[in-house]
């Protein structure tokens, strides 16, 4: 049997139910269809096929890559106060240290979407690693504030391609069906990343000193990426994909050709982008979300060291739960996606229900600000923290679902640059408000006043989640 792949066919549209439950019957049949020569039957199946399942191979692997990236950039926060002995570091210096990354972070994310639409993401998702891991290795030979402030921007330049890449990879492996659960896999590798930074780069400073634990975080990124470039393929070329699996995999041609898509296009120019109502809807929600989500990748150690009297043992145990609780948040946002879509209900109503309600639980983190003891604030910023990552993994669902596989990353990579602008004034407002307050209260009810505003971007600004028409395109057909 030759592998084909899946081409658009124009066809009715059917609504996302009736596509849902014709694409769910289609991977059931595809479970006992006999095997053909070029199909390796399953032992236990007395000589019929399976579909394989490399895609969950696939999204594990990117999830590894993001653990690495959230233990790169974890890095910085976790040794900072240690840091600060060998620098003098004031808290201005501290908050620019922490934002430099997020500045070059949010500046390249253009350019990383559209070198990754014209490169692909086996090229340049290993490129990305392999240049942040450089800068985070090369971080602990640093002697000045200039140097540590020039390789955190030269860490932001890698990273950019991180998000967009896995965006890109689901696309490329995963129907609209199961893509709400292979976002939050891949996601929930910054979880687990952001939960391991802690205690592992404590562990690292505590035997070793903060430069040895640069020089770990950079190693491990290093030897992912010869682990991808080796490893991944698309599809049709991957090792190990039989034809039952391609079939589900193009279940997503056939999606976007009902919806009048065209993947084999070329990628919609980024001025078409910011002309659309739901683009800007997308990046002012993710700016609110990320403002958030960076206190707890930058100033969070600070918080529990200076605010609530945690010595290194309690940062090291305890600054790991709401990570930990992430983990579950991130799993939750996948499968209660995808669940609902199954039930029935609009791309529109369960995207919008789940990016509107999960920024609304963030916003308990004004509760903790004003918690009088050490472990309601932890509780509280658990929810919160577990919450937003509820929230991210419809947010990074949505390129895929509004424009075709061709800007996928181009879209992905123009919402994460707007949001990352809220990621890089996030740690210079709070340390510029805690500076001149001595305390996290207002830098806090700050920001859950910025989520609920984000709330809103989402609810509001998008009018309706569904595909960007491209009119040449559609006169095309």
């Amino acid at each position: 049997m030759s592998r084909t792949t899946a081409t658009p066919n124009q066809r009715p549209c059917l609504t996302l139910s009736e596509r849902n439950n014709q694409m769910s019957n289609l991977e059931k049949q595809m479970t006992s269809i006999p095997a053909t020569k070029s199909d390796t039957p399953d032992p236990g199946t007395s000589g019929m096929s399976r579909a394989t399942k490399v895609r969950w191979a696939v999204a594990v692997f990117c999830a590894v890559g993001l653990a690495i990236n959230y233990i790169d950039r974890s890095a910085i926060s976790v040794s900072l106060p240690f840091m600060t002995e060998d620098f003098h570091l004031t808290p201005t210096e501290k908050g620019l240290i922490l934002s430099a990354f997020s500045w070059s972070y949010a500046l390249m994310q253009i350019p990383a979407g559209r070198l990754i639409d014209r490169f692909g993401e086996r090229v340049m998702f290993g490129a990305s690693v392999l240049v942040w891991s450089l800068f985070t290795a090369a971080t602990a030979g640093v002697s000045s504030f200039a140097a540590l402030l020039g390789l955190r921007l030269g860490l932001g330049v890698g990273e950019a391609g991180a998000y967009p890449a896995a965006a890109k990879t689901v696309s490329q492996w995963f129907p609209l069906r199961l893509r709400g659960r292979a976002t939050s896999v891949y996601d929930s590798g910054a979880r687990i990343g952001s939960a391991a930074a802690t205690p592992l780069i404590a562990l690292i400073i505590g035997l070793f000193g903060w430069r040895a634990a640069f020089i770990f975080a950079g190693a491990i990124g290093i030897l992912w990426a010869i682990g991808w470039w080796a490893w991944y393929r698309r599809p049709e070329n991957k090792a190990g994909v039989n034809e039952l699996e391609l079939a589900i995999i193009h279940e997503s041609h056939r999606e976007q050709s009902a919806n009048n898509l065209h993947p084999d296009a070329k990628p919609m120019a980024i001025l078409e982008l910011f002309k659309q109502r739901t683009v800007w809807g997308m990046m002012l929600g993710f700016f609110c979300l990320n403002f958030m989500i960076t206190f707890f990748l930058t100033w969070f150690p600070s918080y529990l060291v200076e605010e609530r009297g945690f010595n290194l043992l309690k940062l090291g145990v305890f600054g790991m739960i709401p990570p930990l609780a992430a983990i579950l948040g991130s799993w939750a946002g996948g499968i209660v996606g995808d669940y609902l879509l199954d039930r029935g209900w609009s791309l529109n109503k369960v995207r919008k229900t789940c990016l509107v309600g999960g920024m609304m639980v963030c916003s308990v983190i004004a509760l903790a600000a004003i918690a009088p003891a050490a472990w309601q604030a932890l509780v509280l910023m658990s929810i919160s923290y577990a919450a937003a990552a509820f929230t991210i993994v419809s947010i990074w669902c949505l390129p895929a679902d509004v424009v075709d596989s061709s800007t996928v990353a181009t879209l992905g990579s123009t919402q994460n640059f707007f949001s990352n602008i809220g990621s890089a004034l996030s740690p210079i407002v709070i340390g510029a408000l805690y500076g001149a307050t001595g305390s996290f209260t207002v830098p806090l009810l700050l920001t859950a006043a910025i989520i609920v505003a984000g709330a809103l971007c989402f609810g509001l600004l998008i009018k309706k989640v569904e595909p960007i028409r491209r009119p040449e395109l559609e006169s095309m057909t």
